[in-house]
């Protein structure tokens, strides 16, 4: 997906560098997992930047019963991660990117249960990261805007949450592009 495609992209342009990538990314995580393996996967590594994608698992695993955290546990956690990884990694550059639904599938099938609740944890996760100072990657608004544009939604992601190979690029030029 994206983050493979950034780690092509950034070795190909600063082959000097012998850059090192580590994806530790794994489907279905929500922030309470992050925090769980947050020692192992990421402070003993000591990245020199960090990017963080979490959110959607947040509030989809609620709405299918296999979670019970609110958009105000979402925000707390998520607060609380990237408090201790400054405090851990204070010459860490921390990315956060905006977590995202597209209206297909699962999430134009139940909109009125994703909806307004998906928008306040986006908002908490933008809270967050301002708070923390960390850069933005803004995967809601890039998607919104090449859905206006005249993408279909569902080429982009067809259940509304997983990227197409088309969204996985857009969502990799973006955060290069940030």
């Amino acid at each position: 997906g994206y983050p493979n495609a950034i780690a092509q992209s950034l070795i190909a342009d600063y082959e000097d560098l012998e850059l090192q990538i580590h994806n530790r990314g794994i489907s279905g995580n929500k922030v309470p997992d992050l925090d769980r393996r947050w020692e192992a996967d990421c402070l003993k590594i000591e990245p020199r930047v960090l990017s963080i994608l979490i959110g959607v698992n947040d509030i989809w695993h609620r709405l299918n019963g296999r979670y019970d955290g609110t958009a105000e546990t979402y925000r707390d956690g998520f607060a609380a991660l990237l408090k201790r990884t400054k405090q851990a990694l204070p010459n860490t550059t921390i990315v956060v990117c905006e977590p995202f639904v597209l209206m297909s599938g699962t999430v134009k099938q139940n909109e009125d249960k994703w909806f307004p609740e998906f928008d306040k944890r986006r908002a908490f996760a933008k809270q967050v990261a301002k708070q923390a100072e960390t850069v933005w990657v803004p995967f809601q608004t890039m998607f919104d805007d090449a859905v206006a544009a005249g993408t279909s939604p569902a080429d982009l992601a067809r259940d509304g949450v997983h990227p197409s190979a088309a969204g996985h690029q857009l969502m990799a030029k973006t955060w290069r592009q940030v």
